[in-house]
């Protein structure tokens, strides 16, 4: 009897599917992840305390690798076609995820069929600011004063297609204005822009335009999260300023190529996870002025799909194109 039972043990681990014995085995090697955009970048800055965080517990280098170029689609495409053996992941975002779906017709991978969600790890929200000395100080004052002189206005962005000139465009359908769109390349000429009161309005994010708005030479009338955030906690919200329902900012989560066995994304979710819930994560992301991520690979697949539903019509009713 003993005999026998062993050979039907033997035989029942024989036939066990592989990936019930991955995380014991996984990682085998350093796993890498790849930043779709050039170093120095909050992607980048994240990514890298991420890969400090969980190479300890992971016990195996955690190593960043940049590939940036196309918005971001050179190294998501990269990690699509990569093996999905949970050593090459993703450090996708909402340009590569939800905004570049409907904002290119060739894209080289789809983003959700392609990638398999892993966490959310951290959003940025956007600060709505405007030239210091141009009279409207509250969003219903900018809005009457759009309202008033009707096309006249303008928004300038750090590019077409980019969060920002999205985020300006979400404002306009819900506020129901027109302003005319001064694009730019990139969010240093953007806020020199503003700050010049060269346009009535910009959406930026709060790393690069809040040192200005401190300074005195912006001034923010909201920020674009339907909460208000603890780096910024006395600045309303756009929703709670008159536009109900109004949110907007850019994010970034960890994805690996579909077909990842579900032990090795369950073993990532949970270590990411229980970094990012760090106070040390948390500090670090809330002097950005964002605001640490988190949540199980199925809440993100829900997250990343009503963001594409969301920037598709924007897209769509703006008649956007890239640059």
């Amino acid at each position: 009897m003993r005999r026998r039972g062993l050979i039907a043990l033997g035989a029942a681990l024989a036939t066990a599917p592989a990936f019930a014995q991955t995380p014991a085995a996984w990682p085998e090697r350093p796993v890498r992840i790849i930043v779709p955009f050039p170093p120095g970048g909050s992607t980048d800055v994240v990514t890298r305390l991420i890969a400090e965080g969980i190479t300890g517990p992971l016990r195996q280098p955690v190593i960043v690798e940049n590939r940036g170029g196309a918005s971001g689609m050179i190294g998501a495409e990269a990690v699509a076609r990569a093996a999905p053996d949970g050593h090459t992941l993703l450090m996708g975002s909402s340009g590569t995820h939800s905004i570049n779906p409907s904002l290119f017709p060739n894209l080289p991978y789809d983003p959700v069929h392609h990638f398999a969600p892993v966490i959310l790890t951290a959003t940025y929200p956007l600060l709505m600011v405007t030239p210091p000395d141009r009279a409207p100080n509250t969003v219903q004052e900018f809005v009457a004063h759009a309202r008033e002189r009707a096309g006249r206005l303008n928004y300038c962005s750090i590019g077409n297609g980019q969060p920002s000139h999205l985020a300006a465009e979400l404002f306009k359908a819900m506020a129901g204005i027109e302003m005319q769109h001064i694009p730019y390349r990139g969010s240093g000429p953007a806020i020199l822009a503003a700050m010049a009161g060269e346009c009535d309005v910009l959406f930026d994010s709060a790393l690069s335009s809040g040192p200005q708005v401190r300074a005195g030479r912006l001034k923010v009338l909201a920020i674009s999260t339907a909460r208000r955030i603890p780096s910024w906690p006395d600045v309303p919200t756009i929703a709670e300023s008159g536009l109900p329902g109004y949110d907007a900012y850019t994010w970034t989560a960890l994805y690996a190529p579909a077909g990842t066995p579900e032990p090795v994304i369950r073993r990532l979710n949970e270590e990411v996870g229980r970094f990012i819930a760090s106070p040390r994560f948390r500090e670090a992301l809330e002097a950005q002025g964002a605001v640490a991520g988190g949540g199980t690979p199925e809440e993100l697949a829900r997250f990343n799909a009503n963001e594409i539903r969301k920037w598709a019509e924007v897209i769509r009713a703006g008649n956007i194109r890239p640059d």
